[in-house]
């Protein structure tokens, strides 16, 4: 059994899901693959049913009743994954924003390395983003700016959404705790690493947007992200966060 599985929630993706999964399951490291799909109408779920028959043992789906909230597909996923013997989980996109072929060098980071969570940045090295708007990179660079001085967090892409954690992480965070659901969901995950003294890398990798397919970025999810960090570090003042003692699974 491999011992890195790759996360990947989905809504109406089914122009990418089949070729997101043959990607990762083309390259050389084994990768085990768990779609969370949020009953997408389209019929991604359906794409991977047919995917389950030729991958019985490398595939696996889980669906949900709605669109939930990234957060809480990936807070899923987690749990999915912490009850079985995977050391290494990670956090991609279906749109292939995230490249399959960065996965391998964030494993490296954890497995090899010895860091605990490895954060695959568009910001640790210039700018690195393909096909955005000049005013949405702009947005993205600067939203990740504030949370860094609201926060004080040593990250770059506070963001970002492609990662990888080594199991003792997620074990460590109270997983039923956790606050938010957009992109503060992903600013809530890395505070907490770093507020618990992990060790975290910033990989410097290429994010394209999608070509096909519809963005879910939405206001709502955006103003989540502005006032979240603002309560996240309220909370830290007043209660310092401590490894989770009880169990995830």
């Amino acid at each position: 059994m491999a011992e890195s599985l790759v996360i990947i929630p989905t809504y109406k993706e089914k122009e990418n899901i089949e070729n997101i999964i043959r990607k990762v399951f083309s390259l050389k490291e084994a990768f085990h693959v768990l779609i969370i799909d949020d009953n997408s109408p389209d019929g991604t779920a359906d794409i991977v049913r047919d995917l389950l028959k030729e991958f019985p043992e490398q595939l696996f789906l889980e669906t949900r009743k709605g669109k939930l909230g990234l957060g809480t597909a990936y807070i899923h996923g987690f749990k999915w994954a912490l009850r079985r013997d995977y050391q290494y989980i990670f956090e991609m996109d279906a749109d292939f924003s995230h490249n399959p072929e960065d996965l391998p060098r964030l494993y490296y980071a954890c497995a090899k390395e010895g860091y605990d969570l490895a954060i695959g940045s568009r910001y640790i090295n210039g700018v690195n983003v393909v096909n955005w708007p000049m005013g949405r990179v702009l947005m993205s660079y600067y939203a990740s700016a504030y949370v860094r001085i609201v926060t004080r967090m040593k990250v770059r892409d506070t963001t970002a959404g492609f990662k990888c954690y080594r199991r003792e992480v997620l074990e460590a965070i109270n997983l039923d705790k956790i606050k938010f659901t957009g992109y503060a969901f992903q600013i809530e995950m890395k505070f907490l690493t770093w507020k618990l003294g992990y060790k975290i890398k910033e990989i410097s990798i290429i994010f394209t947007d999608r070509t096909q397919g519809v963005s879910k970025m939405s206001k709502g999810i955006f103003k989540e992200a502005v006032l979240g960090v603002i309560k996240l570090r309220l909370r830290s003042i007043f209660r310092t966060p401590r490894k989770f003692q009880g169990s995830n699974i």
